[in-house]
């Protein structure tokens, strides 16, 4: 099972750097190990290789997805007392994690982080289908160049049906952020000014 996250890593020189990221959980107890799978090239990777942590941020803020994949990447953080990251400054909780081990892959290697302190910031009220409309819109963008133009436009036009139904001001405007970029991705594609 896949669960869709924000990680933040720091690079050497202190920079944060947000990345939306589906992660897998492994083992229980002191053996809890959370699995990273950046892509190649990736600043997520080079940070965690480099200062060998992250820190998961766990946030039902849809626009944080949507911004990170439509070049919208400065959110409010928050440092960490005793560990070497920041956290989302809205998360509803945050995991932090050091890097336990690594593969290497030409397209995408495994890290496996250990779990550290989790503590919890909010409340989570339920699901909302017009979050999870916008963070399958935000996977779409996030592979633009890799998918048929056919198969984004036919489930682009089908999530519109529940972000219609079920979005809030903020999952709207992460919607728009998408829906925009995916019109500048053909419009540039097609040479169109």
């Amino acid at each position: 099972m896949i669960f869709e996250t924000v990680v933040s890593t720091l690079s050497p020189a202190g920079e944060v750097h947000l990345a939306p990221m589906g992660v897998r959980y492994e083992g229980e107890g002191d053996e809890a190990v959370v699995i990273l799978m950046p892509f190649k090239p990736s600043k997520t990777l080079d940070n965690i290789l480099a200062t060998r942590c992250a820190v998961l941020n766990l946030t039902t803020d849809v626009r944080v997805f949507a911004g990170c994949v439509t070049g919208r990447r400065d959110w409010p953080t928050r440092p960490l007392e005793g560990f070497h990251g920041r956290r989302l400054e809205g998360a509803l909780g945050h995991v932090e994690l050091s890097l336990r081990g690594d593969q290497d892959d030409a397209l995408r290697p495994v890290l496996r982080m250990r779990r550290g302190r989790e503590l919890q910031h909010g409340a989570f009220v339920g699901f909302n289908r017009a979050q999870a409309a916008v963070i399958e819109g935000a996977v779409l963008v996030s592979r633009l160049g890799m998918l048929p133009r056919s198969k984004v436009e036919t489930e682009m036009d089908y999530l519109q049906i529940a972000i219609d139904k079920t979005a809030g001001p903020r999952e709207q405007e992460a919607w728009d952020w998408l829906y925009g970029a995916v019109v500048r991705f053909y419009a540039d594609a097609a040479g169109v000014a």
